[in-house]
């Protein structure tokens, strides 16, 4: 006979909403580990270069083909795809630049490169300049051209942040607040307005404000500048034609489809014809005349017209990427001057990358912004990799990254780009008077740390006085009481000596 069949249990199935909630906790767990290593900002910002300057690579290629191509001046389908690689190899070297110097010495050379890039500013207004599309702020060398505008807004951060750091112990007082900075950024606005140039004047602006507010103005302040610009705007959007017509075509943009409206309309049609994943690199019809300048300030249109609504998701994630990395680095610093100087170059990436989305889609009037990394260009492609590479540099100036680098060595990258050890920070030695004389100081005073008005430091004298009378008289009552207790001690062992 056989014995009966013993079953044997299996183990209940874990539901799968369980197991798909463990999965998400064990990729966010590993995801927080990653991200707190010490160099793991110093890897995204090259990881978020690299991305998105292969992505303009190929959106560049893709664009301007057929614009290229001129049989009468011999150029060939290349050639401004040729010229764009040029651009990135020479943006390349400057990263290393900006990567490699020490971060102390561009804080020195700042009120330099300011200076002389007020003087570009002034000279590309004379018949040195060259006049592009109706503005003159380009310098032309042979093929190339150098706009001096780009590279004042990297000199306005440095060396705005450099004298806001100076004046950190007197930054409430409005005088100290605003001068010198704001007027030197205010002849950088007329300067460049005389080209003309909205867009440089407002990415200008864009930095001024992250300037001031990563250095602690009071925001009523930005208050009143974002009434007196959106003022400034209006009346530069009046009185000059083209203007104006960009402003009513962004109104009504069913106006007139053929004139002003004509790029802003095509950019929305090549949007709704890319669908969910797009035509495919090269088969868009803006590369054929329907977009005119679709390389430049239009190419985030061909993007969406030849990759889908995935593609314009991934170029948006990866400028998100840019702005929580950045301002990740300027939190985690804890030199002020990194500090503003990476919140204020993020900001103004971010800023510049949303106006040119922004008008793309329709949200905002045209302004001719390029978008960083991706549009075709080339001082705008090499100043932000200069921005990039001072990102990465300030990335390395963590205090982790500064103690993991100078005890386990500088890693592979830093082996392969020769990147020094960077140094820890160390604060400023402060004077005697430094609260008065506008001396270095890590903070501005708060307000509880202000001086009070009379009545309160009156008040303030009197209870301490109050409290050491009390603490006396209640030392005097105690001691009186001991030296009491003492003395019936004293007699009470008199007594028990006598009576034996």
């Amino acid at each position: 006979m056989t014995g009966p069949e013993q079953k044997t249990e299996t183990p209940p199935k874990r539901p799968r909403r369980e197991r798909k909630e463990s999965g998400f906790v064990a990729f966010r767990t590993a995801l927080t580990a990653w991200l707190s290593r010490p160099l793991a900002s110093f890897h995204l910002v090259l990881a978020l270069t690299g991305v998105l300057t292969v992505i303009g690579i190929v959106m560049v290629l893709s664009a301007s083909s057929v614009a290229s191509y001129n049989p009468k001046t011999g150029s060939g389908v290349y050639s401004l795809f040729v010229k764009h690689v040029v651009f990135v190899a020479i943006g390349s070297v400057v990263f290393w630049l900006g990567l490699r110097v020490k971060l102390e010495r561009i804080r020195r050379m700042s009120a330099t490169m300011t200076v002389l890039c007020l003087g570009l500013l002034v000279l590309v207004l004379t018949p040195l300049g060259s006049e592009v599309n109706g503005s003159r702020g380009w310098f032309k060398i042979g093929d190339f051209t150098f706009q001096p505008v780009e590279a004042a807004k990297v000199a306005l951060a440095f060396w705005g942040a450099h004298i806001l750091v100076i004046k950190y112990n007197v930054i409430h007082q409005w005088r100290h607040l605003l001068v010198p900075v704001v007027p030197i950024a205010l002849l950088m606005f007329a300067l460049v307005m005389l080209q003309p140039d909205l867009g440089g004047t407002i990415t200008l602006a864009v930095v001024l404000l992250a300037l001031l507010w990563f250095a602690g103005a009071p925001k009523r302040l930005f208050g009143v500048i974002l009434a007196g610009g959106l003022a400034g705007v209006l009346v530069l959007a009046v009185i000059a034609p083209y203007r104006l017509a960009r402003v009513m075509s962004f109104l009504s943009p069913d106006a007139d489809t053929s004139a002003a409206g004509f790029q802003a309309n095509q950019a929305k049609l090549a949007l709704a014809d890319g669908g969910l994943l797009g035509k495919g690199l090269g088969q868009g019809a803006s590369n054929w005349g329907y977009l005119p300048n679709v390389q430049n300030d239009f190419i985030f249109a061909l993007v969406g017209e030849e990759l889908g609504l995935v593609g314009c998701v991934v170029v948006l994630a990866l400028f998100a990427g840019v702005a929580i990395v950045g301002l990740r680095i300027a939190t985690r610093n804890i030199d002020p001057w990194i500090r503003i100087v990476a919140g204020t170059l993020t900001v103004f990436l971010v800023a510049q990358a949303g106006i040119n989305i922004g008008y793309v889609v329709g949200l905002l009037p045209v302004t001719g912004v390029t978008l960083p990394l991706i549009s075709y260009g080339g001082t705008s492609l090499v100043i932000t990799m200069l921005i990039m590479g001072v990102l990465a540099n300030a990335a390395r100036h963590e205090p982790e990254a500064v103690a993991a680098l100078r005890t386990q060595g500088p890693g592979k990258f830093g082996r392969l780009l020769r990147l020094p050890a960077p140094d820890p920070y160390r604060p400023p030695a402060t004077r005697k008077g430094a609260g008065r004389s506008g001396a270095k100081a890590a903070r501005p005073a708060p307000r509880a740390a202000r001086p009070a008005p009379a009545q309160e430091r009156r008040r303030s004298v009197r209870e301490p006085v109050r409290r050491s009378a009390a603490r006396t008289s209640t030392a005097t009552s105690r001691g009186g009481a001991a030296r009491t207790t003492a003395s019936r001690g004293t007699r009470s062992t008199a007594n028990r000596r006598g009576h034996r």
